[in-house]
């Protein structure tokens, strides 16, 4: 089972010498040095996701630009998109785009295409918001064609159609490609039959709805017909939020506040979604800590990789158990610098033992 590192997109950190927010550019200094990190320490991968105009994730509005930083800053740590909202793309630009970063990285990158979700997304394409299921299912095809240099048929500015073909040539001859998804099995199933990899997580479901949906995505993978993508056994990769301590007591210590204000920016965020449920909507300040508190404890419960090396150890052995090919170990959930690269050496340390 393979290691990885994921940034999932907390609040920007307060600036206690100012008061304020930390200025962005200190943010991308701290992904660009765990990223070095993670890179010698011989980590699989790492994660970035897509995210616009919320309190969460401010600095992540472009995997591709942020990702083409990584590629020069890393020497073989592979490059990923966790996830592009492909609705809001053109598929020809998000092939162009990442074109570049595989040329950069010497054919390290791979990316999950995800739905999208938050309503507010979509001021980038208003259309493609009720669709935006099909549109990804759709384009997955597609995104495959004109990676392997396939020309595709699209109307020019006059209207006429013309074939084009994206440039630059990666160096990958296949796109490797994942599916992003909340926990739907339709989507574990979907990814399957597409024979691409599936990118879930351990929060919100048991361990026994995720062993019933990656049996669903393993069955699925296996009837499908080869597509250019994974194999019929597929790959899961599930992401956790991760820090391993000195000891439990520290890990719990360290990561309590910050954790606990992540989730609260997190529903806040749901809230806002013009999608949201009502009972989900009108969730009070207390309510919403409440849940955040909840949320903690059960993190700690099965899951996460919050807690000593032994605990850890035992989380991953049971995740490898279950049938994950992959854990991406989600760090930037509000620690200092300094935890976070601690806790990804000793995290470092327990890859021999999941391997």
């Amino acid at each position: 089972m393979d290691l990885s590192v994921m940034f999932f997109g907390a609040d920007t950190p307060a600036d206690t010498a100012t008061g304020g927010a930390a200025r962005h550019s200190d943010v991308y200094d701290d992904i660009l040095t765990v990223a070095r990190t993670a890179d010698r320490l011989g980590f699989h991968a790492i994660w970035t996701p897509e995210r616009h105009f919320q309190q969460v994730g401010q600095v992540f509005p472009s995997p591709p630009v942020l990702s083409a930083a990584l590629a020069v800053a890393t020497e073989r740590i592979g490059i990923r998109a966790g996830s592009v909202i492909l609705p809001l793309h053109h598929p020809l630009r998000v092939a162009e785009d990442w074109a570049v970063v595989d040329n950069l990285s010497h054919g390290r990158i791979g990316l999950s295409a995800a739905t999208g979700w938050h309503s507010a997304d979509f001021v980038l394409a208003p259309d493609h918001y009720e669709d935006r299921r099909e549109r990804t299912l759709r384009d997955v095809a597609l995104l495959r064609r004109l990676w392997a240099g396939e020309a595709a048929e699209f109307a020019d500015g006059t209207g006429t159609a013309v074939r084009v073909l994206p440039q630059p040539r990666p160096v990958q001859d296949t796109l490797p490609l994942w599916l992003t998804t909340s926990g739907n099995p339709a989507t574990w199933e979907a990814a399957g039959s597409l024979r691409t990899g599936v990118l879930g997580a351990t929060v919100g479901q048991s361990r026994e709805e995720l062993a019933e949906k990656i049996a669903r995505y393993r069955a699925a993978c296996a009837a499908a017909p080869d597509q250019g993508g994974t194999d019929a056994h597929g790959r899961v990769t599930l992401m956790a939020h991760t820090f391993v301590g000195a000891d439990d007591k520290e890990a719990r210590r360290l990561t309590a506040v910050p954790l606990k204000r992540y989730l609260r920016s997190y529903v806040r965020q749901t809230t806002a979604n013009r999608t949201a449920d009502k009972a989900t909507a009108a969730l009070t300040e207390d309510q919403t800590a409440m849940l955040a508190e909840f949320a903690f404890h059960r993190y700690l419960t099965w899951g996460s990789l919050l807690g000593s090396a032994e605990t850890c150890r035992k989380m991953l052995a049971d995740l490898r158990e279950l049938g994950c090919d992959e854990v991406a170990c989600f760090v930037d959930f509000g620690l200092g610098r300094d935890e976070v690269l601690a806790g990804l050496h000793r995290l470092a340390e327990l890859r021999e033992d999941v391997a």
